[in-house]
């Protein structure tokens, strides 16, 4: 199975708020993960991701999602 670096969305209606989690890219969005790297909260702009959890996710192949990278190009996670 392929492991994919993505967002799971909490929070209320209209409220939403994120976790950048490493998950199987055949479970559900919302669904069973394999490991939690960092929040993502739009509202206010606040992102906290573990730098060298992701850096160890993505040396094993995993890929993230189109807007997983854009995050990490934005908020400058990864220095590359």
């Amino acid at each position: 199975m392929a492991v994919r670096l993505r967002l799971q969305r909490f929070g209320t209606h209209k409220k939403p708020f994120y976790r950048v989690v490493a998950s199987e890219s055949s479970k559900a969005r919302d669904g069973k993960f394999l490991e939690i790297l960092g929040t993502y909260d739009p509202l206010i702009g606040k992102v906290l991701i573990d730098s060298e959890k992701v850096e160890k996710w993505l040396e094993t192949g995993a890929q993230p999602t189109d807007t997983v990278k854009s995050l990490f190009k934005k908020y400058n996670i990864l220095n590359k």
